[in-house]
């Protein structure tokens, strides 16, 4: 899954934002039951950047629902 800066989720419609934030929590899931599990996960700092993506979305869907 890519990591989205801020200027793409801006152009994401409702339904993919709904869309990522999903499959963005599913990944940050497995990378965390990976390293639960005692094992070492291929990139270290993709948890990080995981949870910063998944922010900026819900950032986005609350800014949306804020000026509807």
């Amino acid at each position: 899954m890519a990591i989205f800066r801020t200027h793409e989720v801006r152009q994401f419609s409702d339904i993919e934002l709904l869309e990522q934030e999903q499959k963005l929590s599913l990944e940050l899931m497995q990378e965390r039951g990976k390293v639960g599990a005692g094992g070492a996960t291929e990139d270290p700092g993709r948890i990080r950047e995981i949870r910063r993506t998944i922010a900026r979305i819900k950032t986005e869907q609350n800014a949306r629902r804020r000026s509807a």
